[in-house]
């Protein structure tokens, strides 16, 4: 579209073919910057302070001293004085200074006087003193003594008298000597009133006209109504269907979630459809889901599939230190849509404004609250049937406000879970449709790979292989190439430069070899892919790869204990081998405790505590983070009991793998020295090894998705 046109809300000046806000000129960020501002503060206390010290200094320039005029006043070569309170100003005679003041005195009084008229004159002699024209009763001189023989004559070109200003001392006989000398002079009134007044307002005018500048230069394009003027406008990015460049067919392994917003669509481009019938859209959609998993990118979907103005924001930029700035902002981002209407409203990160009210006790945020609030008054009283939608996005579903959950506001919930194998190959391939692919490359056998990950982590991995692939200059990305990316995705960058000591590389060795060996010896552990001693990332200096069978959502209590059993693999092997443990099993530790801790606070697992949960608040359903363990639903008896099964799962758990690693000490020997000898061993290999027949699916390596059983030395 061309610019000038209106907006789709017949809203003139809205050029919908440009990334911008629907106001002209930068939009968010015109605020004058906050260096800016202070410097604005710094120049006007500056020019505070120094002002009246300018003025004073810019009305006079000292010329001689004030012993020098004492001194030129008692050989009587001073007239016509000017007294003020703080200088002198008058006329000296020129000749015979030379004799009265020093050269550089001189010389100063010369270069700072005015200029004079230089002709060839005659000066009075010693019998007729300078300023007896001055004095009360003095007569002119006459012609005669004018033209006496005695008068000095002065060169031509130099002056008869020069102009000086001297800095006026606490001198009480000043007055006397004055009088006394018949010299003429006269007094001026004090200005030091219009000097004081400058001295105040000039730094004033200053400082109101660079603050005007700056708020100038800061809302340039705004209509000249300044930065302050636009704090409580939205900061609201507006695209439309060819800016976003994204559609549902860039949409890959989220199927279910995607179809609940066609009816978005839909109802965008027939609203009628729906109208006819009696029937309206939800009013707002919330799209929750792991880090990711492709909220944001759904929801741009949606705009570009619709082709309506789509105006995107955080839920961050609501919250400020201002008091009524937030709800000011959501009050014009909806008012910005009711003109642009039919359009899309995408709130990301709705956490950071929705979270629920009340939380923190007395002191909360009531700012980020009264936000909150307004939000709510907006969401259940604009028109249904506007044609105005509101997306929103967030991880942390638990901790929103049931009031924005309702029905007739957020009332229609999209969860995006992690991607299958069949999704993550479709992922795959979506992202792998720009690749120069080799002929050995099986999407498929990639997405049986990497189970657990999510769509962000997918298109990384594409990505690093293509450039692993490129900094070896190949024609095309090969499966060897994807194989690289993916252990960079979960272990960090390979350092096989890192310099260890043989006793360390030894103890990685034997710690790992214990993992790999429990897992390939428990029935419902899942088989190892690969095992290396190669460090990579900040603390991983080894580790073994398990590749679930398919993908898993429930547990036994048995196949926990197994995975338990694996986790102190590596500990119990240094243990048996060494007689002493290192720091290198820190992770596994914690992942064996928390699960022991789960399998009998949330899971019900226990024995001697029966079926019942002690959880005080339930986890994040899509985060990672570690929950708050610090207390439990339970007696100070019960806590004991807790910690006393969980001691005793851990116990049996090292119980059996050091029963284990006794029968098999010559395998997990074995398995040491060759990774000793070259670092990694893959599937077949590690058969070998072990003694078992090869498996035709057991070239298919892969590694532990993200969070799982992947060991990890540090």
């Amino acid at each position: 579209m061309s610019t000038g046109n209106p907006s789709p809300g017949g809203r003139p000046g809205f050029d919908p073919g440009r990334n911008a806000s629907p106001n002209p000129g930068p939009g968010p960020g015109s605020s004058p910057p906050r260096s800016m501002v202070w410097t604005a503060v710094a120049i006007g206390v500056a020019l505070l302070v120094l002002a009246p010290m300018l003025l004073s200094s810019f009305s006079s320039s000292e010329n001689l001293g004030y012993g020098d005029f004492k001194r030129l006043l008692a050989a009587g070569k001073l007239s016509d004085l000017t007294l003020s309170s703080t200088t002198i100003e008058g006329t000296v005679a020129a000749a015979g200074l030379d004799k009265l003041l020093s050269a550089q005195a001189l010389q100063t009084l010369r270069a700072q006087s005015p200029a004079a008229a230089a002709s060839p004159i005659t000066l009075l002699g010693p019998t007729t003193a300078p300023n007896a024209t001055t004095a009360p009763n003095a007569t002119a001189p006459s012609a005669t003594t004018a033209r006496s023989p005695t008068a000095a004559r002065v060169p031509a070109g130099a002056q008869s008298s020069y102009q000086f200003v001297t800095t006026r001392t606490e001198d009480p006989q000043l007055i006397a000597q004055l009088d006394a000398a018949h010299v003429s002079y006269r007094a001026l009134a004090d200005s030091r009133g219009l000097s004081s007044l400058l001295g105040w307002l000039l730094p004033m005018l200053l400082f109101g006209g660079i603050w005007i500048w700056i708020l100038r230069r800061g809302a340039a394009g705004m209509g000249g109504l300044g930065a302050l003027s636009q704090t409580g406008r939205s900061h609201a990015k507006v695209f439309i269907q060819k800016d976003t460049g994204v559609h549902f067919s860039d949409v890959e392994g989220i199927d279910e979630a995607r179809e609940e917003l066609v009816e978005v669509v839909r109802f965008l481009k027939d609203p009628e459809r729906y109208r006819r019938l009696g029937g309206h859209i939800p009013k707002g959609v919330l799209i929750v889901g792991a880090p990711g998993t492709g909220k944001t990118l759904l929801a741009k979907a949606v705009a570009g599939e619709a082709g309506v103005p789509f105006l995107s924001i955080s839920g961050s930029e609501f919250v400020e230190m201002f008091v009524g700035v937030g709800a000011a902002r959501v009050r014009d981002l909806f008012q910005q849509a009711a003109e642009l209407a039919p359009c899309i409203i995408f709130v990301d990160e709705l956490d950071a404004l929705g979270k629920a009210r009340g939380i923190g006790g007395p002191g909360s945020n009531d700012e980020r609250e009264q936000t909150l609030n307004q939000l709510l008054v907006e969401l259940d009283g604009f028109d249904t049937n506007s044609g105005v939608i509101v997306l929103a996005a967030t991880n942390r579903p638990e901790i929103l406000d049931p009031a924005l959950l309702r029905p007739g506001r957020l009332d229609r919930h999209v969860a995006i879970d992690r991607p299958d194998i069949r999704g993550r190959e479709r992922i795959l391939r979506l992202h792998a449709r720009r690749l120069v692919l080799g002929p050995d490359v099986d999407l498929g056998e990639l997405a049986a790979r990497t189970p657990g990950f999510a769509g962000a982590d997918l298109a990384n991995i594409v990505n690093e292989a293509a450039l692993h692939a490129a900094r070896s200059d190949k024609p095309a990305v090969g499966m060897a190439d994807f194989e690289a990316a993916i252990d960079r995705q979960i272990g960090g960058l390979e350092k096989r430069n890192r310099v260890m000591n043989p006793r360390e590389k030894e103890t990685v060795a034997y710690h790992e070899a214990g993992h790999a060996l429990i897992a390939e010896l428990r029935p419902r552990a899942d088989r190892v892919s690969k095992i290396s001693i190669i460090p990579r990332g900040i603390g991983t200096l080894g580790y073994t790869q398990q590749r679930p069978t398919e993908d898993r959502y429930l547990l036994k209590r048995t196949e926990l204990l197994d995975r338990m059993d694996v986790l102190l693999g590596g500990r119990v092997a240094e243990e048996l081998i060494f007689g002493d443990v290192s720091t290198g099993a820190q992770d596994d530790l914690r992942k064996a405790s928390d699960m022991a801790r789960l399998m009998i606070t949330e899971y019900g697992m226990s024995e001697r505590l029966g079926e019942i949960t002690f959880e005080v608040a339930p986890r994040t359903a899509y985060l990672d983070a570690p929950a708050d363990r610090g207390r439990l639903n339970c007696s100070e008896r019960t806590g004991h009991l807790i910690d006393e099964e969980a001691a005793m799962l851990i116990a049996e758990a090292h119980r059996r793998d050091m029963q284990t690693l006794r029968e098999r000490r010559a395998t997990l020997e074995a398995i040491a020295r060759y990774l000793l000898q070259h670092e990694v061993i893959e599937r077949e290999q590690l058969q070998t090894l072990l003694g078992q027949p090869a498996d035709p699916s057991a070239a298919q390596r892969a590694p532990a998705s993200p969070g799982s059983a992947t060991q990890r030395v540090a």
